[in-house]
């Protein structure tokens, strides 16, 4: 019966925004911009990191992975999104859908476990500053990013094949993408099973790492208030901070969203963390990272300079 209707079942409408003329076009700018501000602005970190020998550490590393993985995410929707703000015919193909959703679950669930480990990155550098060199070799800087991205993939590839496994009794999509709870509103059956796969996953993805980052932090405040100086205590929040305000940001809207019953969230509601982590974090994210970062910003003048002096 499910094989049957996925076969049937060869594209999806998507609902969108809005159904206004005008507000679609006035979204269709706004979000280009903050479109073309994402990709630029981490292409230019994951840039200014490769170019600035001293931006050549762990930390910087964990950066370039996270602007990496933003990219990805954000060109898994929004240029979908913006044509459909366009066009008249808002439908997406049956396989472009389950792709879609693939890439972003996939992207989504990889920064979860990415920040986890910046954060454990962050704890190793404040606690233990003398073994840091040590402790985060670059085989282990390698072997947690390449693990968060595995564990993403996976978690990921479990949720899609559910997913779509099961019968879809209609084809008209309330969002402007193919999200996981979304879809899941399209099926004919019972999905009890989907929901206790979503807590678990939810757990895995999202709990686990949030925990992490959590005692991370514990443990940097009380070595930091252990610091006589108040410059030493400066110094030391401050190579956390940033990092600190993307994580709030992140962790907080998806524990809000998927974290409770599926009954208390309204597609509304789904919608708006979906464009926050779409458009929004990604966009914020180099800014936080480059605005509050003295070496960030120093390597953009460097690079500046050597081109103008080329020049």
């Amino acid at each position: 019966m499910g094989r049957e209707n996925q076969t049937w079942m060869s594209e999806f409408i998507l609902l969108g925004l809005s159904s206004c003329w005008e507000t679609q076009v006035s979204l269709f700018v706004l979000f280009l911009a903050m479109y073309l501000m994402t990709v630029l602005g981490n292409f230019l970190i994951i840039l200014l990191i490769r170019l600035d020998s001293r931006l050549n550490t762990r930390m910087y590393f964990f950066l370039s992975i996270l602007s990496l993985v933003d990219i990805c995410y954000t060109n898994s929707t929004v240029p979908q999104m913006l044509i459909h703000f366009l066009s008249a015919q808002k439908s997406i193909p049956f396989y472009s859908c389950v792709l879609q959703l693939f890439i972003s679950l996939a992207m989504g669930s990889t920064e979860f476990f990415l920040l986890g480990a910046m954060a454990y990155d962050r704890y190793v550098a404040v606690c233990h500053p003398l073994h840091y060199a040590v402790i985060m070799h670059g085989g282990l800087c390698l072997g947690l990013a390449a693990g968060c991205l595995v564990a993403g993939f996976v978690n990921s590839l479990m949720q899609t094949v559910i997913i779509f496994q099961l019968p879809l009794c209609r084809k008209v999509v309330n969002h402007f993408a193919c999200e996981m709870l979304a879809v899941l509103t399209l099926t004919c059956v019972d999905i009890s099973f989907n929901k206790v796969m979503v807590a678990i996953s939810g757990f895995l993805v999202i709990m686990l790492p949030c925990f992490l980052v959590l005692f991370s932090y514990g443990r940097i405040v009380a070595a930091v208030l252990r610091i006589h100086s108040a410059q030493g205590r400066h110094k030391a929040f401050g190579t956390c901070a940033s990092h600190l305000i993307v994580v709030s940001m992140c962790f907080g809207t998806a524990i809000f969203t998927y974290m409770r019953p599926m009954a208390g969230s309204s597609a509304e509601q789904e919608k708006m963390v979906a464009l926050f982590y779409a458009v929004v974090a990604p966009m914020l994210n180099p800014l936080i990272y480059s605005l509050r970062n003295k070496e960030v910003m120093s390597a953009f003048r460097r690079v500046l300079g050597k081109r103008s002096d080329k020049g």
